[in-house]
């Protein structure tokens, strides 16, 4: 799966587009042995696929996610005051402006998107923290479907990756994931601005591994790109084709902690692949309850909840301060090998945008 028959222009140059493996969700469902086999192997080589929604058992989950897309576009149209009536109230709750991380390209740039996160626990416990602009039953309704299906299949997900390990009673990968244990579990909505509007050093979201367990992403516009694992190390950034019908899956650190290694973590990152056009993703983030105890790439034993505040602190912190972090925090520990960008990345300014600052 890490040959790249497929190359795509981007910033003046063919950048590869890697393939990904396609799991049928209804056959994991079914815990048919060839696609537990099919799965396993995904995270056991390249830690990311692409799930097959379009089926009978996956097809409300996708009618969610556009309930989900017209309430986004709904809520970061609102002012910036309402959308951020509460801040981010933890670091996995809340709303965070443009410009809170580092950049797709590193140091000196800024990410080039805004969020709001909700939380699982909140949502199942009735009671919410979320911004005025969609705190009302209708709304909520729609997050609580959306959350609840999300959970459903990621937790189908486990199950088969379990089984297909060989994994038994309190070992298996879904006994850390108690629906009634407190975990940082989180819906984010995503609202990349197209670079007009945020300028040359708000871009992106920079290259890092999930703290999750598994990640599940939805979004039918390019942008993400991904590092496939090699034995030298992580190959060159290129970009993921999106699918109708599929949403892609990675395997966070979580997950490739509580497997001893043995599964691969995405290195990914998001890019703007269109400069002018708005962005939205949706991602529901699985996370081991707060108090699961597991072995990191640097072999201290932490919490699921120490790990989240640890890398979240990281991705929140300068570059100064994350190139002295331990080199397994913002990576999780998978190794990489060369430049992200083998060419110098030309600025993102739209050619209108650049006429009109010729003009001035």
């Amino acid at each position: 799966m890490t040959d790249a028959p497929e190359t795509v222009e981007w910033q003046g140059r063919q950048v590869p587009v890697w393939p990904m493996r396609t799991i049928d969700y209804s056959r994991l469902l079914s815990q048919d042995p060839s696609e537990v086999d099919k799965v396993v192997k995904a995270c056991l080589e390249e830690g990311y696929f692409q799930l097959d929604l379009d089926n009978i058992d996956g097809r409300r989950v996708l009618e969610d996610r556009e309930e989900v897309l017209k309430l986004m576009y709904r809520f970061f149209e609102a002012p910036l005051e309402a959308k951020n009536e509460y801040g981010l109230i933890d670091s996995h709750l809340g709303y965070e402006p443009v410009g809170n991380r580092t950049g797709a390209f590193g140091a000196g740039t800024k990410d080039g998107y805004e969020m709001l996160k909700v939380s699982r626990d909140e949502i199942q416990q009735g009671s919410p923290r979320v911004p005025s602009p969609i705190k009302n039953s209708g709304d909520l309704r729609i997050l609580e479907r959306a959350i609840g299906g999300c959970n459903t299949v990621t937790k189908v997900i486990l199950s088969a990756l379990s089984t297909g390990m060989g994994l038994t009673g309190k070992d298996r990968f879904e006994n850390s994931h108690r629906n009634d244990r407190p975990s940082t579990t989180t819906l984010s909505m995503m609202h990349y601005l197209p670079a007009v509007k945020t300028g040359q050093d708000k871009i992106g979201h920079q290259k890092h591994t999930d703290i999750s367990s598994l990640t599940l992403l939805f979004s039918d516009q390019w942008g993400l790109q991904i590092r496939p694992p090699g034995e030298c190390g992580a190959r060159e950034m290129g970009f993921v084709r999106p699918k109708p019908g599929c949403a892609f899956v990675h395997v966070g650190d979580s997950l490739r902690f509580a497997s001893g290694m043995k599964f691969q973590s995405c290195i990914h990152r998001v890019v703007p692949f269109n400069p002018t056009e708005h962005r939205y993703s949706i991602a529901y983030f699985l996370r081991a309850e707060d108090d699961t105890m597991f072995q990191d790439s640097e072999g201290r034993w932490v919490t699921a909840k120490e790990w989240h505040d640890q890398k979240f602190k990281a991705f929140t912190d300068p570059p100064v301060w994350q190139a002295l972090a331990p080199k397994s925090m913002i990576l999780g520990g998978m190794k990489e090998d060369g430049a992200d960008d083998p060419e110098p990345v030309a600025p993102f300014v739209p050619a209108v945008a650049k006429e009109t600052l010729v003009q001035g």
